[in-house]
């Protein structure tokens, strides 16, 4: 009797770990589905740039978590924001998991506020998953002469903010610092990447911008060691561990709708650099990749990598990401009426 109990136990046991690792594996839909084939990563900003440091960084790694190993390539479509690569992949794009883009999130925003240039719906795309943390800090160059916040508010001209376009944190969140706190500032817009915005303030054409600290503590950092660029304020609500002497924004909002203005830039801009891909992708293909992204940045060697680069990792899943994203269509009428008057361009 004892024998038996044993070896019904062990086949227990044996099918239930059969289907554990059926239920972690990759759809038999999605096995073949990337054998002897090419991943193309579309990044929407120029070479440089956080957004094409992470992308290709995914790329160098993913292969060893898919399939098959497929091959990959990375293509730049800068413009607009990113808008163009957005509307590219929501639009254009077979819908067969072969083709994975890096947008800003924010352009879902712009969508919810009615922006018409943008074509896609941010519940309709395929989230594969977020790679890091995006934490904004506003810079500026020694010329401008502003070194802290006081500089800042006492400035007696607009102060010149380099920025992307609409839809992107070098946009929107300087545009909701200045209706939350009366900041001056002019912002000079149509830079196609974070990379040529910065060598826009690096050479004088305007004086600052607002961007995300992980990628300026890396392109900046001999200059900020040097006192050639300043960082002035955080953006988001809770202080990085790098910058605990520079002041948070929110520490200078005085009336509830400050304070909400504020929140909406950390709560829209914080979940930066998603990767997606097509509206329609089949699921099991979608689950594949999302599988293989949060694996690929808990990859030792990448991660090896990413502190060489000194980028920062802490790798979201697709779910979290899609089910955040779709929060933002669920705004108030009068805050996205509030948000569209600050936000989208006037023609």
């Amino acid at each position: 009797m004892g024998d038996k109990m044993t070896d019904w136990i062990r086949c227990l046991l044996i099918g239930l770990m059969a289907l554990i690792a059926a239920a972690l594996a990759p759809p038999l839909f999605a096995q073949d589905a990337f054998k002897d084939k090419t991943l193309t990563f579309i990044v929407g900003y120029s070479p440089g740039g956080t957004y094409d440091q992470y992308t290709r960084l995914m790329a160098r790694h993913i292969s060893k978590y898919l399939p098959g190993s497929p091959t990959r390539i990375v293509e730049n479509m800068p413009g607009a924001g990113g808008i163009i690569a957005a509307n590219h992949l929501y639009n254009r794009v077979k819908p067969d998991g072969l083709t994975i883009a890096a947008w800003a999130s924010p352009l879902i925003l712009q969508h919810v506020m009615g922006n018409d240039a943008i074509k896609f719906d941010g519940r309709k795309v395929g989230w594969v998953g977020i790679p890091g943390p995006y934490d904004t800090a506003c810079h500026f160059n020694k010329e401008s002469g502003i070194k802290t916040m006081d500089d800042w508010i006492n400035a007696k001209r607009p102060v010149k903010i380099a920025s992307i376009g609409p839809g992107t944190s070098l946009s929107d969140v300087p545009k909701l610092l200045k209706a939350a706190l009366n900041l001056p500032l002019e912002m000079v817009e149509g830079y196609k990447g974070g990379a040529e915005a910065r060598i826009a303030v690096e050479s004088g054409e305007v004086d600052g911008l607002c961007a995300s600290w992980q990628a300026t503590k890396v392109s900046w950092r001999a200059q900020m060691e040097t006192g050639k660029i300043n960082v002035v304020l955080q953006a988001t609500f809770k202080s990085h561990p790098d910058l605990k002497k520079v002041p948070l924004a929110i520490a200078y909002a005085k009336t509830e709708e400050a304070k909400t203005l504020l929140r909406v830039a950390d709560n829209v801009h914080v979940y930066q650099f998603p990767f997606s891909v097509a509206p329609g992708t089949p699921p099991e293909r979608l689950q594949a990749l999302q599988q293989a992204f949060v694996k690929t940045f808990k990859d030792r060697e990448l991660i090896a990598e990413a502190e060489k680069s000194q980028l920062e990792v802490a790798p979201i899943d697709g779910p979290t990401t899609a089910k955040t994203f779709a929060s933002l269509y669920e705004l108030s009428p009068a805050l996205i009426a509030k948000l569209k008057d600050i936000l989208i361009p006037k023609r």
